[in-house]
């Protein structure tokens, strides 16, 4: 598994990670829903492949607590991120998410957080979205600054996207951004660049674009840009689409890990073994941004 330098940062971590929304459980939302026995099993499976980065979030359900409860004789072997500023609110028959930006509840979910998944330091905490103006006037910065002085956190990302990045770059706290991007979505390749050039890590989501054109759950939008800029031409005769999209996006240059999230253990081993065989050919790489830059009407 090849692996990084995650920014400034100490930590060298897999260009695959995985992100845990999949195991979310019963009761929250979508139509995969795996039980306990399943996820034991995927989430072992994940770190026997080497990956050594594991994304979750307050919002995804019992997903903190069953990577805490499986893998708490393993938290040596992977970096384990998570978020804040989450307030989930479980219904009957679903999870309804909200963010609120409070010193109560950035607390709360730290506190929570490290109960559930069984450790006693968290590797990277990240606001899940919010803006500059926002988290500074309410004094949160500083608050998860001081979750770092007292050891119970060792790095602050932040998950976001273009309408909010620009503020928190200028910040100059976060030592990661987590930031959406594809070869079917790729309006952040400029920002990873410029959020990477500060010395941030960088952590892609949405790298292997919902599974494209093969995926179990349809995604109408990417579908779209893939039919349309003919990408199916330049796939190579052992490569499946969603070989092509991830290693893509392990082509970035700041690319530093991806987190693909899958609940199917044959999807993961796939996963796994496209990650290892590295970024496409140059050649290929510019083709694919060619062709999809011409939808979008430039270069």
């Amino acid at each position: 598994m090849i692996k990084k330098k995650l920014g400034r940062t100490d930590l060298e971590v897999t260009q695959l990670g995985y992100g845990s929304m999949g195991l979310r459980g019963p009761r929250t939302w979508g139509v995969r829903v795996v039980d306990d026995e399943h996820a034991e099993r995927l989430l072992n499976a994940v770190v026997d492949a080497g990956i050594n980065f594991i994304d979750t979030s307050p919002d995804y359900g019992v997903s903190e607590e069953r990577i805490g409860r499986f893998l708490a004789g393993r938290r040596a072997e992977f970096i384990l991120a998570t978020k804040c500023g989450c307030v989930p609110h479980q219904h009957d028959d679903h999870l309804e998410i909200d963010h609120v930006w409070k010193r109560e509840v950035i607390q709360r979910n730290l506190e929570t957080s490290l109960t559930r998944l069984r450790t006693d330091t968290i590797d990277l905490l990240q606001f899940h979205g919010g803006d500059a103006e926002t988290l500074e006037r309410e004094g949160l910065i500083d608050l998860i600054l001081d979750f770092r002085r007292q050891g119970l956190i060792r790095l602050i990302g932040v998950s976001t996207k273009l309408t909010n990045l620009h503020g928190l770059i200028e910040l100059g706290v976060f030592d990661t951004f987590q930031l959406p991007y594809s070869c079917l979505a790729p309006e952040h390749h400029e920002a990873i660049s410029a959020a990477a050039e500060k010395g941030a890590g960088i952590i892609l989501r949405g790298g292997v674009a919902q599974g494209g054109p093969d995926a179990e759950i349809q995604r109408p939008a990417l579908n779209k840009v893939w039919e349309e800029a003919r990408l199916a031409e330049l796939l190579p005769a052992d490569m499946a689409p969603a070989e092509l999209i991830l290693r893509y996006t392990l082509s970035h240059p700041h690319c530093h890990t991806t987190i693909v999230g899958t609940c199917n253990p044959e999807h993961l081993a796939a996963n796994a073994a496209a990650a290892a065989r590295g970024p496409l050919p140059e050649n290929l790489v510019e083709e694919i941004r060619h062709r999809v830059a011409l939808l979008r009407g430039g270069l």
